[in-house]
């Protein structure tokens, strides 16, 4: 028993960290925010992120696994995300010419980063497939093994997202104090433009599903 839940939370801690560390708006997001709020800006976003995670897994247990590899559910999200993206990337081009490095520490922060981490999942339609596929087979297999199965599982693909964010939030904010403005500015510059390019691939691939799903009931 005990060797199987090791079993299960280390091959789920690698996993996740594999994902973790392909790029993707969470990532983006992080790296930008971490030069304004510090190293405490991964852990909120995966807080966020966590929380979400937490109510899709039991969702998932509760059988709507196939709610979400639904084409329509994919082109909504897809669409919805693409805006949120779209939105958030407009909103950092427009705070370029007053951005200073010298500021952020000073300015009064809103933005909620364990928001931003759930919204940013939300965002991806991907996230939701990985989940509803990779991430049911996981959770099936742990469930053998009750409620500590499940357990052993979340904590170990929680913990690899933590760490990894962590560790970028670190060495961005511990790193901030060589950067210039300018150097700033060109780098939350770079964060907006991958946004953009996320977020233009969202549009791409909701509306490339739903033209086929149009083109499928015309056929029929």
């Amino acid at each position: 028993m005990l060797f199987s839940l090791i079993t299960i939370f280390s091959t789920s801690f690698i996993l996740a960290l594999s994902g973790a560390l392909m790029p993707g708006p969470v990532l983006t997001v992080t790296v930008s925010e971490s030069t304004r709020r510090g190293v405490v800006a991964g852990p909120l976003m995966i807080f966020g992120h966590g929380l979400l995670e937490l109510t899709l897994v039991v969702a998932l247990l509760a059988g709507l696994a196939p709610f979400f590899t639904r084409d329509d559910v994919f082109v909504v999200v897809s669409l919805l995300g693409g805006i949120i993206l779209l939105w958030m990337a407009c909103s950092m081009i427009k705070e370029l010419p007053t951005l200073q490095l010298h500021d952020v520490d000073n300015q009064e922060q809103t933005r909620s980063l364990v928001l931003a981490g759930i919204l940013l999942s939300l965002s991806n339609p991907y996230w939701f497939i990985w989940w509803a596929t990779i991430g049911i087979g996981y959770i099936m297999y742990a469930a053998k093994f009750g409620f500590l199965g499940i357990g052993a599982f979340f904590t170990g693909h929680i913990l690899a997202d933590l760490a990894w964010y962590s560790l970028i939030s670190f060495g961005v904010a511990k790193g901030k104090r060589y950067f210039s403005d300018t150097f700033y500015r060109r780098l939350i510059f770079v964060c907006a433009a991958f946004l953009m390019i996320f977020s233009c691939y969202f549009f791409y691939s909701g509306l490339g599903k739903g033209y086929f799903i149009l083109q499928a009931h015309q056929i029929i």
